[in-house]
C-alpha cells in the first residue's frame, strides 16, 4: 500500500523556526530564521521559508536552489564583480558553484527551494 502524499503549502511561516547566523561576514550583523516545510527522504530536496536581517557575508553554493521574494531586498554579487538586486515578487535560481558575496539591504522573506546532488 501506497502512502498518501498531501500538498505543502509554503506562504506562511509557523512556529519558532530555526534561528541561524552566516558564516563569513563581511558588513553588519545578519540573523537568519528558516522554517523549513518539506525535505524529501533522500534528505536532498528541501523548501521552505527564509527571514533575514541586514548583512554582508560571502557564499560558496554547492546546491542549486531557487527564490521567491515575499519583501526586502537583497544583492547578490558574484566573484567577477556582477551583481543582481532581488526585491518582493522576484524569483531566480542561483545554480551550484555559484561564489560570490549575498546581501540582505532589508530584512526580507522568501520561499526557498534546494536541490543538494549527490557528491561527485
Amino acid at each position: 500500500m501506497t502512502a498518501l502524499k498531501k500538498i505543502i503549502p509554503l506562504g506562511a511561516a509557523t512556529g519558532t523556526g530555526e534561528p541561524g547566523r552566516p558564516a563569513r561576514v563581511v558588513a553588519g550583523d545578519p540573523a537568519t530564521t528558516t522554517w523549513n516545510a518539506y525535505s524529501d527522504p533522500t534528505g536532498r530536496f528541501h523548501t521552505g521559508i527564509w527571514a533575514c536581517t541586514p548583512g554582508k557575508w560571502e557564499v560558496s553554493y554547492g546546491e542549486e536552489e531557487v527564490c521567491t521574494f515575499l519583501e526586502g531586498r537583497a544583492r547578490l554579487t558574484n566573484e567577477a564583480g556582477e551583481s543582481w538586486e532581488f526585491g518582493p515578487g522576484d524569483s531566480f535560481a542561483i545554480p551550484a558553484g555559484f561564489t560570490g558575496f549575498w546581501e540582505t539591504l532589508e530584512p526580507l522573506r522568501k520561499i526557498y527551494v534546494i536541490y543538494e546532488p549527490p557528491a561527485a
